[in-house]
């Protein structure tokens, strides 16, 4: 997100309710002249930035959604981002429920992903507690299993077993794949390069 972006997508949205910047912020209960260009720069010449609380005031009086205030940061209309497909770990491990690249080929429901270019991508919704802090059950990641993928990355992997979990790739050789989790209490898992179908990368977190 860039300073610029993030003032021009405040702009936006008080032009479309016919507001100007100060009357967005006084609908938002701020101070009228929050949102003023003569704001958006501090005295010594730097940046000033919207807080979270002014972001989240203008939400609540306006209606408008975090995608929504993306989408006009990006210059993108929301509802023109992919759906792409949503899957649970539990149900990931079912056979038959990935191609042979680890896309999803079962999947019943979609979640709208604004500014999406890449439509070869799905959502995985986290279970456990392995990747805490980092990621927490009912997390959304968006996975792409075309992405290249290096030591160090975070990874949706499915073992021949049909176990689905979400680690960070340690080590990958020919014959054995380390990963590892966020959260000590669970220690590094070796699996053998032949008992892994794939492994995705993650590309994007919902928190």
């Amino acid at each position: 997100m860039l300073h610029d972006q993030i003032w021009r997508a405040i702009d936006e949205m008080a032009q479309r309710r016919g507001l100007t910047p100060s009357g967005l912020a006084r609908a938002a209960g701020l101070d009228p002249t929050a949102f003023n260009k003569s704001k958006r720069v501090g005295p010594d010449g730097k940046p000033r930035w919207p807080s979270t609380e002014s972001l989240s005031r203008i939400f609540a009086a306006t209606g408008a959604t975090l995608e929504d205030f993306a989408s006009l940061m990006t210059g993108r209309d929301a509802v023109r981002g992919a759906a792409v497909p949503i899957v649970g770990m539990a149900r990931a491990g079912a056979d038959g429920f990935f191609d042979d690249q680890g896309f999803p080929i079962a999947a019943a429901e979609t979640l709208r992903f604004p500014g999406l270019d890449d439509d070869h991508v799905y959502a995985l919704e986290i279970a456990g507690e392995s990747m805490e802090p980092l990621y927490r059950a009912g997390d959304i990641v968006i996975v792409q299993p075309s992405a290249s993928v290096r030591r160090g990355d975070r990874v949706v992997v499915r073992a021949r077993s049909g176990a689905v979990m979400a680690k960070t790739l340690a080590r990958r050789t020919d014959q054995i794949i380390e990963l590892t989790s966020v959260n000590p209490a669970y220690p590094p898992q070796l699996l053998r390069a032949d008992d892994v179908e794939w492994i995705a990368r993650i590309v994007w977190a919902s928190q």
